[in-house]
Formats: structure tokens, sequence, C-alpha cells
């Protein structure tokens, strides 16, 4: 939790995030990730100042835990002095203690935000879906949190002007707006609306851009004029190569299939798992982890 320290921009976690999106689908599958096309609704996280801190927060926890389809974990949400934002023991359940930083209890608009990051832990937890180390371990966390409808409360909590910054999570401003318009994309869903932070409309947009251009990356059709000639340039080559590999910078490679025509592999733009399909001009491809269809020009 940065709290008036500097808070980190750009897409350092880039991979580690687009990594995660394929792990969600390949274990969740496309039919289950469907099930959340609703994301939480801001008045079913609301918390004013007169709503009883310990009981407020347990409502909250168990409309995420409603959200997240977990109907039988129960949480039990205390508050004390810590360095991160809050803590959840995983244990073997039903019951799970969350801990909040004790600044939440001024803080009570942020509430909904550290707990739905939290109650995804325990949702990973019971899936069996978790990443080496404790960095990559959180960041598919808080992009699971974001993809599966919650995380648009955790960008709504970055809040930074001149003289103070508050930042949830371990994704930056802009990640956050990347899942979110990622999500956006699939679900047709607008989650802007719902922002209060005039910094997150502002992360959200440079989050969308680079969703998008990972819908013009070449071979797709919508690549534009520049990547389309580096492609065919690098086309070339690995036909007069027989296969050349991975291109450097390139998303896509270039490889042999024995005596068949040339294959080139690239990852799908909603899921972000490789596409394989052959060099031979127009091609409609179909991922078979998220559905989407893909028209190409190899």
């Amino acid at each position: 939790m940065a709290n008036g320290g500097p808070v980190q921009h750009g897409f350092p976690h880039l991979e580690t995030v687009r990594a995660s999106i394929t792990a969600l689908y390949r274990r969740l599958s496309y039919d289950t990730v469907q099930t959340f096309a609703t994301s939480v609704a801001p008045a079913d996280v609301a918390f004013c100042d007169t709503d009883d801190l310990h009981l407020g927060a347990l409502r909250v926890a168990r409309e995420l835990v409603r959200h997240y389809h977990l109907p039988d974990a129960r949480l039990i949400v205390g508050f004390r002095e810590m360095s991160h934002a809050a803590n959840v023991e995983l244990a073997a359940g039903p019951e799970y203690f969350v801990e909040l930083n004790d600044r939440f209890r001024t803080h009570r608009r942020d509430i909904g935000a550290a707990l739905a990051h939290e109650v995804m832990h325990v949702y990973l937890h019971r899936l069996g879906l978790s990443f080496p180390g404790t960095r990559d371990n959180e960041i598919l966390t808080d992009t699971a949190t974001t993809y599966l409808g919650a995380g648009w409360l955790l960008l709504d909590a970055y809040r930074e002007d001149a003289a103070s910054s508050q930042k949830l999570g371990y994704l930056t401003p802009e990640e956050f707006g990347y899942v979110l318009a990622k999500r956006a994309q699939v679900f047709a869903e607008d989650p802007s609306i719902w922002f209060t932070s005039p910094q997150a409309y502002t992360a959200y947009g440079k989050g969308m851009a680079q969703a998008r251009r990972d819908e013009q990356q070449p071979p797709l059709t919508a690549a534009g004029w520049a990547g389309r000639r580096r492609y065919a340039r690098d086309r070339r080559h690995a036909q007069d190569h027989q296969g050349a590999g991975p291109q450097p910078g390139a998303p896509y490679t270039f490889t042999p299939d024995g005596h068949g025509p040339l294959r080139v592999s690239f990852p799908c733009p909603t899921c972000q798992q490789r596409i394989r399909v052959p060099v031979k001009g127009r091609v409609r491809a179909r991922c078979g982890l998220c559905r989407t269809v893909l028209e190409c020009d190899t």
C-alpha cells in the first residue's frame, strides 16, 4: 500500500499480468469466466462514515464472497496496525480471518477495495491456482480480482496529488487500467462510470490504449502499416531460412512445419495464449481457450 510515498507508473509487470489472464482461462475455463460478466456494483460495497465499522466490513465481505461464488466461505474481519493494506489467513476454511490496516477505520470508502483483493486470495487458494514467488502471486491476485469484476475498486482507490498519494495493490494504476480494459472488451462493460478518483480515469485511458495495441499486432488484420511492413520482411526472411524462430521485439514467431507451409504463432489478444496458424494469406483463427475469433493476414 503506497501511502504518501511515490507511486510506480507504467507497465513494469505486463508479462506477468498477461500470464495471469492466460492462467485464469486455463484454470477456470471460458464458461466459468463468463459467469463473472457483471461487476461488483458500487451500491453493494458502499461504506459511509455512519455505518458500524465491523458490521459494515462484514457486510462488504459477504457481498464479495457472493460475487466470487464462494457461498460456504465465512470471513472474520479485524483491524490492526500493519505496513500492508490487509492480510488474510489462508487456512482450510470455511472460516477465514482477514486483518485490515488501522487506517481503514477512517478511510472506510476503500474497505471494499482492500477486501476485494483478500477475498480473491481465498478464491485462488481454493482453486489451487498460484504463481511461484510472493511478487508474481500478488500480481496474479490483483489481475484475477480485476478481470473477474471487483478490481475497479482497487483502481478507484488510487489517488495522488502534490501533497499525498494512495494506491492499493501490486499493479501500477496503468496496469489496473489495462486489465479493466481487457475485461471491458470481453464483456462490453464501461467501468469508468463508477470511478470517483480523477486519477483512475487517466490510468484507465492509458491501460485501454495498451490493450488496444494488443489487437493491432501482426498478423492480425487490424495491424497498422508499419507493423504489416515489418511482418512482411520477417516473413520473407523466415521463408528463406526455413523458419527463423523468435523475432526480436515482435510478438510473433515463425516455425517450419515439416513439408507443409511455414507457420506463425502469436498471442491471442484476449487471453494471451499463443495461437499457431499456417502462413498462407488471409486466415480466420479461433482461440481454443477463450473462443475469440481472429482475422489474420499471415
